[in-house]
């Protein structure tokens, strides 16, 4: 599979749009390679970009500012979209960074050109509300996640969610991902390896 193609699989099986309705967006992607390290959205910056990653694992964080200390707030690998969504869809600069993991490749679309989308086809409209309804779900997941599950059930949904990331992901990033200290992760990996 070509990697237009898995743009056009990942995008017609997200939405239910036909291929025909895929093609009218092809001259709007553009594709685009981030080194480890490389930011895809700083904070205070306007997210213009959603992109869809191809290869490769991203991160959303926020620096305390008190302490200096970076806090993963979320993660994105292949196959997902990646966007700071609120910033994208109001236009108003970001709360958090987004940065690459690992060295990633991405499809992306500029908002201009989604919101032309948008105006054209029911099925682009249509993709626009269930990418709004994913997100806010991805959000309140993740936040609930916090008031309602134990550090390993976290643990647990991440490896579904994710399940490659422990093959890129230094563990600092993923326990800080979980809100938990790096020892705690180890405990928690080696009693799950053990059932």
């Amino acid at each position: 599979m070509t990697d237009l193609e898995k743009l056009e699989f990942a995008i017609t099986t997200f939405s239910k749009m036909t291929p025909d309705e895929f093609r009218n967006s092809l001259s709007c992607w553009q594709q685009r390679s981030f080194k480890k390290g490389e930011y895809y959205n700083e904070r205070h910056h306007i997210c213009k970009n959603l992109g869809f990653i191809l290869q490769g694992t991203f991160r959303s964080y926020i620096i305390e500012e008190k302490t200096g200390e970076e806090k993963n707030v979320f993660l994105y690998s292949s196959d997902q979209f990646v966007v700071s969504f609120k910033s994208f869809i109001n236009q108003a600069p970001c709360d958090y960074h987004t940065q690459a993991l690992t060295d990633s490749v991405i499809w992306y679309i500029n908002i201009i050109d989604l919101l032309a989308l948008y105006q054209k086809s029911h099925a682009w409209e249509r993709f626009g509300r269930l990418l709004a309804q994913e997100a806010f779900n991805v959000a309140m997941e993740r936040s609930e996640s916090f008031l309602f599950k134990t550090p390993e059930e976290r643990y647990l949904d991440l490896v579904r969610h994710h399940p490659n990331i422990f093959n890129n992901v230094p563990l600092y990033h993923i326990s800080s991902y979980l809100g938990i200290q790096g020892p705690s992760l180890s405990r928690i990996r080696k009693r799950l390896s053990g059932k």
